[in-house]
């Protein structure tokens, strides 16, 4: 059985909601990230980067959403929560996944987690002050050249959009009203209504 490792209120949710829309056997293990529990030495066994997600296989641990998304939907083919057959498809919902990981998520920790990139006080205040924009212009290229609608690719349903919700559910904490872009808006009320939504948002509650 997959284990599946969390923190509430992280990026983990994209990889939990995922698990829970393959219908996957799997045991969540919740880590307290504000107690550190990420860094103690048995969680640092399992992944050392002191991150979460982090999930078990029988073949050893994935770490990172876009690698974890990824795996769900090619061990549950039948779920059809990628275009696996699509090789061109399946690299732009990779692209996507990418730029969620690697820009958007970054820009949202600028607000947070600035000693990551500078240690002066004053540099934190003007990365926090940067994070409405840069987050209300990542949603600009979102809205207008990524979301094909209803969902990211269009009308089927894909890992990409536990991933997408999951960010969209910052943008208030951030600074950004969802209500700017009508597309992401209504992909956000659509994902929560979903039942795996129902069953894992609680989950993450800080």
């Amino acid at each position: 059985m997959l284990k599946f490792f969390f923190g509430p209120g992280s990026c983990a949710m994209a990889s939990h909601l995922a698990l829970e829309e393959a219908g996957a056997r799997y045991e969540a293990v919740k880590l307290d990230l504000t107690k550190g529990e990420q860094r103690k030495p048995e969680y640092l066994k399992i992944n050392p980067k002191a991150r979460v997600p982090a999930l078990a296989t029988e073949r050893g641990v994935l770490t990172e959403n876009p690698a974890i998304l990824a795996f769900i939907a090619q061990t549950h083919p039948e779920k059809q929560l990628a275009p696996l057959d699509d090789a061109f498809a399946f690299g732009k919902l990779q692209a996507f996944n990418a730029y969620l990981c690697a820009t958007v998520h970054v820009a949202h920790a600028h607000g947070r987690r600035g000693y990551r990139w500078a240690d002066e006080q004053s540099s934190f205040d003007d990365m926090k002050r940067k994070v409405p924009e840069t987050m209300a212009a990542c949603f600009g290229l979102i809205e207008d050249d990524m979301l094909e609608g209803p969902w990211l690719m269009g009308q089927q349903f894909t890992v990409a959009d536990c991933y997408l919700f999951t960010i969209e559910s910052w943008l208030k904490s951030d600074g950004v009203d969802i209500a700017r872009f009508p597309k992401v808006a209504d992909h956000f009320m659509r994902m929560s209504a979903r039942p795996s939504v129902q069953r894992v948002l609680p989950l993450h509650d800080r």
